[in-house]
Parts: structure tokens; C-alpha cells; sequence
């Protein structure tokens, strides 16, 4: 399936130029991460925005809470510059935005985009003129904004107006459902304004992050019907490990389904020491998954059952997986289009040789009691039996083999 196309037709939307990616206007769906590093440690912020960048964060988010960090982004932006990273970078406000914009700019000039939150930008009277100050900044700068509401810092005058209402109104609703509102309106009064005050709708981005699956598709499916911005999806505090994965999965994937949603990110809380990067690799399966977008090869491989005692398909369906993801930073520079390629991994006789024909290139293993053969099929048909102890080598070199003749410099020129 090609990078642009959906299972269903995308919302329409603005695009919204974030550095040199696109967001919105029907691009592909962009994939973000954010650090966690203290910004203000330029080595390891550096360090670990490269890190996310490699594993496929097409924007970067970092934290800019004090004069300390925001003295360091012209220099994180400098140094990854030099190492040829040249990622969106996006500076996340809360509270001193305001501040810091207007004390420190370089670092205005630095960022690819402002993200702020209309439930902590400023109280009462503030609130309007801080706002107002950031936006102004972001004209200045010609800078696009993410207005971000989040569940966990709703803007509370907001809401308590919302209450107060649906109080007196005839038919009240349940207190989630004002609150839901709320969200919406929270992010769509503070684009309103930011138009009034002179930023582009071509400079705006909007999110309305929850920690529930439901309240967080419900909010998504009202501001997608009420507004053309760009959306940025991603349910805020998913989680560590398998339950941050499946919830950030079942949300987004309806949303997606539903043509919502132009940036999304997946917010997983990491193991303590555990790898950052996971969240990226975890945005791109989903988007991949449901036929999005490509980026690396996909390796379908059966679970395992009372036919397969052996772990042979295991070990070599694991190490061809490692074998793909360890080759494709070398693979995409020399093979245009290689992350379309499917390989089948299967380890008996009852699905094995058919999903394999499925597969660009596919492999079925011996059950148990089966006779000691593996048959490989390359574009629907069977091309060798591999036998012996080399099983592995001799299919990883099928592979290259099959990779040289399609995507390489021969392969795209017959296929011209």
C-alpha cells in the first residue's frame, strides 16, 4: 500500500508547515516523540533527540520550563545541525512561555513550533495576555502552534462556566460529557483567538488529550467535526509497557480509521533506564499496520502451536526481524521502496506454505514429525527447499538476494 493511502478518506484539514515536514493537507500521517531529558543537559538532550530522530520521530518535542533550558535550545539546535539531524524541533510551554519566549530569543528563533496548554498559559486576568503574548511571539518568529488541552490541566474557568450551565439547563448532562466539552471548546476558542490576535490558520495545530480510550475518541470525533485544523492524536499518560501500547492502539486506531488525526504521537512511560525509542517504533507499527504508511519490511510469522514444539521458526523469525530492522538504515539509502516488502516466517505445514505464497518472499519450516524441509516461495511460488543446518544463512541471504534484484539499481530500472 503506498504512504498515502487509507483505509478510509482523511479528514480534510490546513497543512501546517512544521519546519520540513508537512502536518495536515492530506499529507502522510507524521510521526513525534518528545525527550525526557532535563533540556537543559544539552549533551544528553542532544543525544537522545538524535536517538529519537534515528528510530523514525519525524518532530521532536522538548521541555522549555526555565531560563536554563530555554538558554540551551540554540545550542541543541546547533549541535544537531552539525550531525546532519535535521528534525523539527518543538518547544513545550506551560506557565512562563510568555517569559521565556520574550527573555531568550534564540530559542523563539530556534523552535520549529510552540506547543502551549490554554489551561495553564495564565489565570484570570492573565490568562488573555499571556496567551496573546505567546502568539505574537510566534508571528514574529513565523512559527506555527500546537494549542494542546489536556485533561489533566482543563481549563478550569472554562469548565466551571460549562457546569454552571448545563446546571440550569432543562436536559443536563452527566458531568463527562460538560467536561468532554470543555476540551473541545478549550482548544477551539484559544484557535480562535490566536486568528484574532493575527496567526495564520495555516500555524495552528490542535490536540485535546485524555487518559481514557473513550473520552479520548469522543473529544477527538467532536473536534474533528467542528474544525478544519491539523489534529495532533495521542492519548496523554498511556502507560508503561503492554497497557500503554493497547490503549494508545485501540484509541488511535479508531480515530485513524475515522480520517482523524495529521501527527500522532504515542506516549509510553519507559522502564526505568528503558529505551525511549520504543514509543516511535510503536506510532510507526500502528500506522503501518493499518496501511497508513510503510516503513520497514514486515515479517509475518505464526504464534506457535501443539504442531510446532520446535522453537526453529521462533529463532529464525526473530532473527530476521532483528537481521531487517538492524539493515534498514544501509537498505533505505540503496533499495527506494524496500519497507513495502513482506517476508512470512511459518512454522508447519497447515498455513505455512500458504501464507508464504502470500508473501513477497516466505519461508515454511518443518512441524513436528514433519520431514526436515523448508520450502521458500518468492512472489507466490516455490522457488528452493532449504535443508540442513544452515537453514537460517541460506534464507537472510535469499533475502539480500531478492532485495538487490527488486529495489536495487537494476530492479527499478527494469521495472521502469
Amino acid at each position: 500500500m503506498s504512504a498515502t493511502a487509507a483505509p478510509e478518506q482523511r479528514r480534510a484539514c490546513v497543512a501546517v508547515q512544521v519546519g520540513n515536514v508537512t502536518v495536515g493537507g492530506g499529507a502522510p500521517i507524521v510521526v513525534q516523540s518528545m525527550t525526557n531529558t532535563d533540556t537543559a543537559d544539552i549533551d544528553g538532550t542532544v543525544r537522545q533527540v538524535a536517538a529519537l530522530h534515528r528510530a523514525g520521530s519525524e518532530i521532536v518535542r522538548i521541555t522549555v520550563d526555565r531560563d536554563e533550558a530555554a538558554a540551551a535550545v540554540p545550542k541543541i539546535k546547533e549541535r544537531l545541525l552539525k550531525m546532519g539531524v535535521n528534525v523539527p524541533i518543538v518547544g513545550d510551554f506551560h506557565y512562563i512561555g510568555h517569559k521565556l519566549l520574550a527573555e531568550h530569543p534564540g530559542c523563539a528563533e530556534a523552535l520549529d513550533k510552540y506547543r502551549i496548554n490554554p489551561g495553564n498559559v495564565g489565570f484570570k486576568d492573565k490568562k488573555d495576555k499571556q496567551f496573546s503574548s505567546i502568539v505574537e511571539m510566534a508571528i514574529k518568529h513565523d512559527k506555527p502552534v500546537r494549542i494542546g488541552a489536556n485533561w489533566g490541566s482543563l481549563d478550569q474557568e472554562l469548565l466551571t462556566h460549562l457546569m454552571d450551565e448545563n446546571t440550569k439547563s432543562a436536559n443536563p448532562q452527566d458531568a463527562r460529557a460538560i467536561t468532554r466539552e470543555a476540551m473541545v471548546q478549550s482548544a477551539l476558542l484559544s484557535a480562535a483567538r490566536a486568528e484574532e490576535i493575527g496567526l495564520p490558520r495555516n500555524k495552528i495545530i490542535l490536540s485535546a488529550k485524555v487518559s481514557a480510550v473513550q473520552d479520548l475518541i469522543a473529544v477527538y470525533q467532536v473536534l474533528g467535526q467542528r474544525s478544519d485544523y491539523a489534529i495532533h492524536l495521542g492519548l496523554t499518560e498511556a502507560g508503561m509497557g503492554s497497557k500503554g501500547i493497547v490503549a494508545s492502539s485501540a484509541a488511535l486506531g479508531i480515530l485513524l480509521q475515522q480520517g482523524i488525526g495529521d501527527t500522532i504521537r504515542v506516549s509510553l512511560t519507559p522502564e526505568p533506564g528503558g529505551d525511549r525509542t520504543v514509543e516511535v517504533k510503536v506510532a510507526q507499527e500502528i500506522l503501518q499496520t493499518m496501511g497508513f504508511r510503510t516503513f520497514v519490511p514486515l515479517v509475518a510469522a505464526c504464534p506457535g502451536c501443539g504442531r510446532t514444539t520446535s522453537t526453529t521458526f521462533q529463532e529464525l523469525a526473530g532473527g530476521i526481524q532483528k537481521f531487517i530492522i538492524d539493515s534498514m538504515p544501509e537498505w533505505k539509502k540503496r533499495y527506494p521502496g524496500v519497507e513495502a516488502l513482506n517476508v512470512a516466517v511459518m512454522g508447519c505445514i497447515v498455513n505455512g506454505p500458504g501464507e508464504s505464497k502470500h508473501a513477497d518472499i516466505g519461508i515454511s519450516l518443518p512441524g513436528t514429525g514433519e520431514a526436515p524441509a523448508a520450502p521458500v516461495f518468492i512472489d507466490g511460488k516455490k522457488a528452493v527447499t532449504l535443508r540442513g543446518p544452515t537453514v537460517s544463512a541460506d534464507f537472510k541471504q535469499i533475502v539480500i538476494d531478492y532485495i538487490e534484484k527488486r529495489y536495487g539499481a537494476g530492479g527499478q530500472k527494469a521495472a521502469e
